[in-house]
């Protein structure tokens, strides 16, 4: 167990967490990043390359240059931007899976993937004032609009008319936006974002404050278990963005959202049993039911994010109290301190299952990271990093 101070946090997060990912995922010989490690950790070899890893991978170390100052991530950054503009200029667009020459793969224009090619933009347009990553997020932005539009509002989920539809991609969606503008202060950032919690109000969250997940073409709730599931990782996703919606845009009724949905997570997400781990539970159903009895790691870094918004924004104490316990248990159960390795996803007594680790999950660690130093900064002289330039 690493030192969990603020101090001892930040060391481990740009000292062993970063450094461990740049040389692991980096692939310096075909190009982009690796997909993910397998239970050893060693890389899984794949003969293309997604956008989703590619862009989450570029947001993580674009934020963590930013945040660090780390010339090793810059260079990784730069690394994974420059492969999503090849892959746009091959194609016209950025395709869900690519070779490294930049071809299409797989050339869905996929809803999910495009979200964080945005978000991945935005941050490393603030790591390095490149405006080619504003002009890229613009027109695909252009894409979105004028080829996946969908009736009832939102987007469609590809260009494929795969169904059903999900709340999903809309969420990261909102999280690209609020990046875009504070990137730019340009007001369309703004306004898509309103859009989607507009959305999310009318469609996705009920009068009880769950959040569905699946959805018909009208955005009515499908049928069967799928319909009913609730995941309690994005009820506590949601909570964070629509605190930083209602700071970005002053809309009371998105804290209003906030508050209902972090009640039902906090009261039925969490695994109650005194027999188990108090972990952040794969799925319940609306009456809080536990249907998914595992805990996969990206709930947690979730719930870490919430309890964060939830201590800034709302002055919650008892949210503060709970962040540096939550990140004990996260580190207790999922984290090697060590490797900067970890268990994808556990059975609900704690027990490590036998399934990959993709590399895309390092974005949800980093950022809950991130967001916990942020809001419980360490103290004022900064430790180094790997590279010896003072974190910031």
């Amino acid at each position: 167990m690493p030192d969990l101070s603020p101090a001892g946090l930040q060391r481990w997060t740009y000292g062993t967490l970063i450094p461990a990912w740049i040389e692991r995922a980096v692939d310096r010989k075909t190009g982009g990043f690796v997909e993910g490690v397998s239970l050893d950790g060693l890389p899984v070899a794949a003969p293309d390359r997604s956008a989703l890893t590619t862009a989450r991978l570029t947001y993580t170390f674009s934020h963590a240059a930013r945040l660090s100052g780390s010339k090793a991530a810059m260079e990784a950054a730069q690394h994974g931007f420059a492969l999503l503009l090849k892959a746009h200029q091959a194609n016209g667009y950025v395709p869900k899976r690519f070779l490294p020459d930049g071809a299409a793969s797989v050339p869905q224009r996929d809803l999910y993937d495009l979200a964080f090619l945005l978000f991945g933009c935005a941050h490393y347009h603030r790591a390095t004032g490149d405006v080619a990553a504003i002009r890229l997020a613009g027109v695909t932005m252009d894409l979105i609009e004028t080829e996946l539009a969908a009736p009832f509002g939102g987007y469609a989920e590809d260009d494929l008319g795969t169904l059903p539809r999900r709340q999903n991609p809309h969420m990261h969606l909102l999280e690209a936006f609020h990046a875009l503008a504070e990137a730019t202060g340009d007001q369309r950032w703004f306004d898509a974002a309103d859009g989607i919690v507009r959305l999310a109000a009318e469609r996705f969250i009920d009068a009880k404050g769950t959040l569905g997940e699946f959805f018909d073409t009208n955005w009515r709730p499908v049928a069967g278990d799928a319909g009913q599931l609730r995941e309690p990782g994005h009820q506590f996703e949601w909570v964070w963005l629509l605190h930083h919606h209602h700071r970005l845009t002053g809309w009371d009724k998105a804290r209003a959202l906030a508050d209902g949905l972090y009640g039902f997570g906090l009261a039925h997400g969490l695994d109650r049993d005194p027999g188990y781990p108090a972990l952040v539970l794969d799925g319940v159903n609306p009456d809080g039911a536990v249907v998914a009895p595992t805990k996969l790691l990206w709930p947690q870094t979730e719930f870490i994010k919430a309890l964060g918004a939830r201590f800034e924004f709302a002055g919650d104490e008892d949210a503060g109290l709970r962040l540096p316990r939550h990140i004990e248990l996260m580190f207790r159960h999922f984290v090697d301190a060590r490797t900067g390795l970890w268990h994808n996803q556990l059975d609900r007594a704690g027990g490590p299952l036998p399934v990959s680790l993709p590399s895309r999950v390092l974005y949800h660690l980093f950022l809950c990271l991130a967001e916990t130093l942020r809001v419980m900064p360490p103290p004022a002289t900064s430790p180094e990093v790997e590279d010896g330039t003072a974190a910031r």
